[in-house]
């Protein structure tokens, strides 16, 4: 059994950062890659970034290239994302997820999940 939680969320105004980290605990072997998705209000959820636990390769969302870093700490079992340059529309709940396979971006896909915490950007 894997369990994410994350952390970090709160609220900020437009152009600020946010960093959002999400600790693994349990059988963390059984994922591959790790990712960040988003669900505002009303809204599917949405993909904004993943990584490879081994490696550390990663993608990114059109909607964050460029503003968003997603990393690991191997060591400490946690995945992070940091958020600079944030605008009102990357308000949502944002979740980690875990998947054994080693890229994907598909919901779907993703077998674990964390329980979600709160951005919001205000204008």
């Amino acid at each position: 059994q894997v369990q994410l939680i994350e952390s970090g969320g709160g609220l900020v105004q437009a152009g600020g950062s946010l960093r959002l980290s999400c600790a693994a605990s349990g059988r963390t072997f059984s994922y591959s890659s790790m990712a960040w998705f988003r669900q505002a209000p009303g809204k599917a959820r949405d993909f904004v970034a993943r990584i490879r636990w081994i490696g550390g390769s990663t993608y990114y969302a059109d909607s964050v290239k460029g503003r968003f870093t997603i990393s690991r700490s191997n060591a400490k079992n946690t995945l992070y994302l940091q958020m600079n340059s944030l605008k009102p529309e990357d308000t949502a709940v944002y979740y980690c997820a875990g998947t054994g396979r080693l890229e994907t971006t598909r919901e779907s896909e993703y077998n674990y999940w964390g329980q979600g915490t709160q951005v919001t950007v205000s204008s």
